[in-house]
């Protein structure tokens, strides 16, 4: 009946637009692989593909195979690497996405001590998942999640690791650098700089622009942070970015944070992982050693005896 590779089939089918490009990825003839689907077809009793002139077009059955296909496989995968990274002595991999575009300097704090008590276990760092992580956690492309705006959905599981304040970012020369905090209205005339992200994912538009009615001049977007902050330094817009990032670039260059609103804007720093995994011991350690909860970094557990 279905078979892993019926669903590998049809993915690629999907993905590379035809039989024949299916066949190469797959290292399969174009014979063996309709002979496959056909035989499959008349087990399941329905198709699977239409034709449409030398095109395939998935039936209803056909969408819910490839539905299958997109959240199994993944799966199949990440447990195939699983084991034979403990067959060869290895704890495996921890697979973290970043949602966060300034997040991945503080991650490094994080990462360095992690590494240095945990010698079995290598960390991948995917920036791809930049607001697009909550995906990749149910589709079990990355074990852990970077983000500062948590969706709670069932599954998932997520747990606040680090406060911090969002600031308005200026050259020490701007007008606003002297102040102790600054209105919505004061934006009014000035060019924002931010990294390239829809509006509604933005925390100076959601929490402090958009409830005031206020909108800047104009709006540009940069997708590093350091040329993000040098166009800031030489005096090219004002930016809006975590304190602690902004302190630390402070020595470097011609910035300087202000508080937005007189109570300022407080965010937080979150992990994500899927609630059947949260307990699993290094990615565990890795959470704890995020929130700052342990003085030294963890301890690698004793191997169990063979």
């Amino acid at each position: 009946m279905l078979e892993r590779i019926h669903l590998n089939i049809i993915r690629e089918v999907e993905k590379q637009g035809s039989l024949t490009a299916a066949a190469e990825v797959l290292c399969l003839t174009q014979s063996a692989l309709s002979h496959s689907m056909k035989k499959l077809e008349q087990q399941l009793g329905t198709d699977v593909w239409l034709r449409e002139g030398r095109s395939l077009r998935l039936t209803q059955a056909g969408r819910y195979l490839l539905g299958i296909a997109e959240r199994v496989l993944p799966q199949l995968s990440l447990a195939e690497e699983r084991l034979q990274q403990f067959a060869q002595g290895e704890r495996g991999t921890l697979r973290i996405g970043m949602e966060c575009h300034p997040c991945y300097q503080w991650l490094l704090k994080v990462v360095a001590p992690y590494l240095a008590a945990w010698p079995d276990v290598d960390v991948d760092v995917k920036q791809k998942f930049q607001f697009g992580g909550i995906g990749a956690l149910f589709a079990y492309e990355i074990d852990l999640l970077v983000t500062p705006d948590p969706l709670y959905k069932p599954g998932l599981h997520f747990e606040p690791v680090f406060d911090y304040e969002q600031v308005l970012v200026v050259n020490r020369s701007h007008p606003l650098a002297g102040s102790e905090f600054i209105e919505p209205a004061q934006l009014t005339g000035e060019t924002l700089i931010t990294y390239p992200v829809a509006i509604e994912r933005l925390d100076i538009y959601n929490l402090f622009l958009l409830p005031a009615g206020v909108a800047p001049k104009r709006h540009k977007t940069i997708e590093t942070t350091d040329i993000l902050l040098q166009m800031v330094a030489s005096g090219r817009g004002v930016s809006a970015l975590p304190r602690w990032l902004v302190e630390e670039y402070a020595s470097k260059l011609d910035i300087q944070p202000v508080r937005l609103g007189k109570k300022g804007v407080a965010k937080q720093i979150f992990l994500g992982t899927r609630g059947s995994e949260s307990s699993i011991d290094y990615l565990r350690a890795f959470i704890e050693q995020a929130r700052g909860l342990i003085n030294q970094p963890p301890r690698k557990p004793k191997r169990d005896k063979p």
